[in-house]
Formats: C-alpha cells, sequence, structure tokens
C-alpha cells in the first residue's frame, strides 16, 4: 500500500498540481520522520526549561485572609492546590470550607516573590525558598483571624 503525505512547505493557495508529495511505506512512517522527532525535541526543550520558584500567596476577597506558601515550582504547585479546592481534597480544611461556601471566584493566587536560580550546579533553592517564605510570614502573619497558616511554635 502507498501512503502520501503533502510537504511541509505547502502555502495557502498554492496550485495542487505543483505540491510536492513523499512517498511513505506505512502510516507510521509519517510518525517517525517528522513528528517523532519534533515531539522529542520539544520534551528535551520542556524538561531544559527552568521552572519558576518561589513564594506564592493565596487571597480570600470575601475576607482578606491569605495563606502563604513557597515552592520549587509555582506554577504546579498553584495548579495543584486549585485542583485539590475543586475536588474537595485540600489538607488545609479551612482554607477547603471557606472556598466550599465563598466559591472559586472568591479567591485569587499569585506569586509573591520569584527567586532566580543560581548558576552554580551545586545550588539547592530549599534553604533560601525557605528563608523567603518566613519573611514574607514574618510581614504578612497570615495566623488566625488573618489566614490559613498554621502560626510556628517559636511565634508568640
Amino acid at each position: 500500500m502507498l501512503f502520501m503525505v503533502l510537504n511541509k512547505n505547502l502555502n495557502w493557495g498554492t496550485n495542487y498540481e505543483q505540491t510536492k508529495f513523499e512517498k511513505l511505506d506505512t502510516p507510521n512512517d509519517f510518525i517517525t520522520k517528522g513528528m517523532k522527532m519534533d515531539r522529542k525535541t520539544k520534551i528535551r526543550g520542556y524538561k531544559n526549561t527552568p521552572r519558576p520558584m518561589g513564594v506564592f500567596r493565596i487571597i480570600n476577597k470575601v475576607n482578606g485572609k491569605v495563606l502563604i506558601g513557597s515552592s520549587l515550582n509555582l506554577t504546579a504547585r498553584l495548579n495543584r492546590f486549585k485542583s485539590e479546592l475543586k475536588l474537595g481534597s485540600c489538607r488545609n480544611v479551612v482554607l477547603q470550607k471557606e472556598w466550599k461556601e465563598f466559591g472559586h471566584e472568591a479567591f485569587i493566587f499569585e506569586e509573591l516573590e520569584i527567586l532566580e536560580p543560581l548558576d552554580d550546579p551545586n545550588y539547592d533553592p530549599a534553604e533560601d525558598l525557605k528563608c523567603l517564605e518566613e519573611l514574607w510570614t514574618e510581614k504578612l502573619k497570615p495566623y488566625g483571624e488573618k489566614g490559613y497558616n498554621k502560626q510556628p511554635q517559636n511565634i508568640t
């Protein structure tokens, strides 16, 4: 069986008699010759792309409560929070209760501060993220009536 694929350099308005076709032995040849290589390159590029890391906050617009957190991958962490809240599986019971009570429209998810990675290959940003999160929680004090964070034991 003979399969044909339209050449990638085809422009709109091209006369069909002038188009070039590439002969393929099987439909899978199309995948292995063109798409698969592009897909591998895209996957490699995605994996090598640095993820934004830093401190985030979730704000309840109704009562002003906030949750402060940090992550090595802010986008993924905020998406996970949204998913957990929508599914009713968030570990922060108070936040989950108010999400259910006020609805998703009452909450804002935002990045407070982005941590730029150092060029050192041995750099571990975990300690820097912890310090940044502590600075923001000290500044905003998101405990009790003001927020969803648990108050650290050493703060009175």
